[in-house]
Parts: C-alpha cells; structure tokens; sequence
C-alpha cells in the first residue's frame, strides 16, 4: 500500500467521524425542544406540596384533600379505633407492608408505622385510591370501620390495611409531616 493511499484512508475516516459527529449534534438539537417540552410547567411544581390546616378535625373526624390530583384522607382517629388498629396481627393482614413514604420500604404494617408515628399515632394520612381498581373508598365504612370500596367489595381498617376483598395492597401513606400543631404538609 502507497503513501498516498493511506493518507486517503486517514482522511476519509476523519470526514466520516466528522460528519457523524455534525449529524448526532444536529439531532440532539433538533429533538432537545420535544424533550424539553415534556418537563412539568409551574403550575405543576406549585401543587407538588399542599399544606392542610386540620384544627377543626376532631377525634373520630376526617377530611379529603386534593394533591397530586388525588384524594387524601386525614382522619384524626379516636382513642378506641387507635386500640382495635394496634390489636390486630400482623398474621392476619392481607398485605403485612406498611407502604408509608415516610419510613423505611418494607417496614411492618402495624399501626404505629402506618400512623403519623408515636406522638401522633391517632392522625392517619393515606392517598384515598383503592388498590384494587382506582376507585374512591368511602370512610367509615366496611367491616372493620375503616374505609370501604363499594365497586368491588374491599375492605380496609382504621389504619388503611386492606383486610378483606380484591385489593391487593393497603392504601399507601404519602410524604407527609406535621409542621405545627395544626397544620399537616403533605408532598
């Protein structure tokens, strides 16, 4: 092979690496809009956390929020629900998972870990969506007092554990905390 030839092979390889480099540069640029795009806006990120004043919440009270779009109910439970919610056995839950974003994954789903924790274990937050299918529950309903899904016949406690019916899984606790005495801060 001649002096030349390989000056031509060298300088091919540099256009075609050039070239190739122009179009990735050229293509990143051109889908960088369509990506961008699809970033949440403000309004969004406005609503990623909501501050909910529960003073007026009594024991044996609840209320819904809105967050995320979803529903979230705040049930301040009384003395007696708390007491039935902590006698009940791990062994006899369908799901023995917490599913509290505050604690650790697969923590136990006793009472105390799916409540607002030992100060406050009479305040239970929970995202209001059954498991089973995304219907709303309505509260103080079922077998067990807690929340019922009349779409498909499941059941939850005063903690939100899934205790008898389809649902797989019990409502999940979002992130949440208390950040004075009456006001909770959910996201």
């Amino acid at each position: 092979m001649s002096a030349h030839a390989s000056d031509d092979t060298s300088r091919r390889d540099f256009l075609f690496i050039a070239t190739g480099m122009a179009g990735a540069v050229g293509a990143a640029a051109a889908v960088w809009p369509f990506i961008d795009q699809m970033r949440p806006d403000a309004s969004t990120l406005a609503v990623s956390s909501i501050e909910v004043d529960v003073s007026s919440v009594e024991p044996g009270m609840s209320l819904t929020a809105k967050w995320r779009g979803k529903p979230v109910f705040i049930r301040n439970r009384t003395e007696k629900e708390v007491e039935e919610a902590k006698a009940v056995k791990l062994e006899e839950l369908k799901d023995r998972d917490a599913r509290n974003a505050n604690i650790a994954a697969g923590s136990p789903a006793n009472d105390l870990d799916r409540s607002a924790g030992k100060d406050k274990e009479n305040w239970i937050v929970m995202v209001g969506v059954c498991t089973h299918l995304g219907c709303i529950p309505l509260g103080q309903a079922g077998d067990f007092g807690g929340w019922f899904c009349p779409c498909h016949g499941s059941h939850y406690d005063t903690a939100g554990r899934i205790r008898k019916g389809p649902a797989p899984e019990n409502l999940p606790v979002p992130p949440f905390a208390f950040i004075s005495d009456t006001t909770i801060k959910i996201g």
